[in-house]
């Protein structure tokens, strides 16, 4: 076993949370030692820049805060530190603009995530954080030392306090696998159980659908739902069929209600309406001489895809009758009946309760021990909210760390 020398402050994860947490307990005078599992720091943030790295939203700030669902109150305390547009000023003092495209969305200039992460890494060695790769937390040993395991063998670290800013379950092939939840429910710490946030469902396809129209789009849609206290719902976006089911930024958007039905009655149902732009009585015209693919291309304008889906999910009689196909085509029942696993997931839902945390995100169970990040018990849709909500958190926990520290 290797001994090391105590640690003021331990960091370990080096997500954006840790990295954050590093950052603000820096800036408030601490030493910080930041450990990680894997070769570098940052991956899942990498990850996240291929597809133009959106850093957070530009919608107004009580719209933006409604996006964390049943954990607006909490996480709207978070924003109050470390809002979108304190995100933008972040960047920009990293010598990164952003700009916010159509949806609003905010992106930096050039698309990317490596040049922001580089600098960022390098004001943050500057700054005096001491990087330690290859080590996986194991949990605690005697005192209280954290336990690694590294390609060297065990080692205990004494720390005087540690933040834990481990990510979720969701790509572990990254460093997030989750394995956080053992050392901590050890140390009868109160978690929820890690569930895929952010996910695809899936339905019963038939080969031809799953092999001729895996990945096509379905756009614009609206989808309607009832949620779990009676109410109805409507929201138009897109998203794609895939082999499995569907996914896609819809999806997502309401994913957290759609996988609490399943848990609760084995399946949740959405009605899509595939043709937002046109009335019943338009689409129920006289098809004439036209066959029903044809008249579904030419009357309801749909493409190849959707026309799969009609078919797919419309029985023989609803497709000879016009009034019943153009009431299906206003009201498509797709039957979701299970969320793709933790692995695929872009996110975790789960985690340590924040009810187990102070105002500081510290373990009211284990003083001097904060969290940060995808670890909490809180989720979002994809659109910025993910990210911005890691950076405040680990924000709020690097100060309080450095707090706690002082008194």
């Amino acid at each position: 076993m290797i001994h090391a020398v105590t640690s003021p402050l331990a960091i370990i994860g080096g997500g954006p949370a840790g990295l954050m947490a590093a950052e603000a307990a820096c800036a408030a005078g601490l030493t910080v030692d930041l450990y990680d599992a894997m070769g570098s720091v940052g991956r899942k943030f990498l990850l996240a820049g291929k597809g133009g790295l959106n850093l957070t939203h530009a919608e107004p700030r009580a719209r933006f805060a409604a996006r964390y669902g049943e954990r607006e109150r909490e996480i709207q305390r978070w924003l109050d530190a470390f809002d979108a547009d304190a995100l933008r000023a972040w960047a920009r003092g990293l010598g990164v603009e952003t700009f916010a495209g159509s949806s609003g969305r905010v992106f930096p200039t050039d698309l990317k995530a490596a040049p922001l992460l580089r600098r960022w890494l390098r004001r943050l060695r500057d700054s005096g954080v001491t990087f330690h790769m290859h080590h996986r937390w194991l949990g605690w040993q005697a005192h209280d030392a954290l336990h690694f395991a590294t390609p060297q063998g065990e080692r205990a670290v004494p720390a005087k306090a540690v933040i834990l800013a481990l990510g979720g379950a969701s790509w572990p092939q990254l460093g997030s696998d989750g394995s956080w939840v053992k050392p901590l429910q050890e140390a009868r710490v109160d978690i929820a159980p890690l569930q895929p946030a952010n996910c695809g469902f899936e339905l019963a396809w038939s080969e031809h659908l799953s092999t001729r129209f895996g990945g096509a789009p379905l756009k614009p849609v609206v989808a309607h739902w009832v949620d779990r206290h009676g109410a109805a719902h409507s929201r138009q976006g897109e998203f794609v069929l895939s082999e499995y089911g569907i996914e896609g930024s819809l999806i997502y958007a309401i994913g957290a209600e759609l996988r609490e039905q399943i848990a609760a009655r084995g399946e949740a149902v959405l009605m899509l309406d595939l043709v937002p732009g046109y009335t019943e009585p338009v689409l129920a015209a006289p098809r004439g001489k036209h066959s029903i693919g044809d008249w579904l291309r030419r009357r309801a304008g749909l493409d190849p895809a959707k026309c799969a889906l009609v078919f797919e999910l419309t029985d023989k009689p609803t497709l000879a009758d016009p009034l019943a196909l153009a009431a299906q085509l206003k009201s498509l029942p797709l039957k979701l009946r299970a969320s793709r696993p933790v692995a695929e997931a872009i996110s975790t839902a789960g985690g340590v309760r924040l009810e187990a945390l102070d105002e500081d995100l510290m373990l009211r169970q284990r003083p001097g021990v904060f969290c940060a990040g995808e670890m909490l018990d809180w989720e979002a849709p994809t659109g910025g909210y993910l990210l911005t909500a890691c950076l405040a958190s680990g924000l709020i926990a690097g100060r309080g760390a450095a707090r706690w520290l002082r008194a």
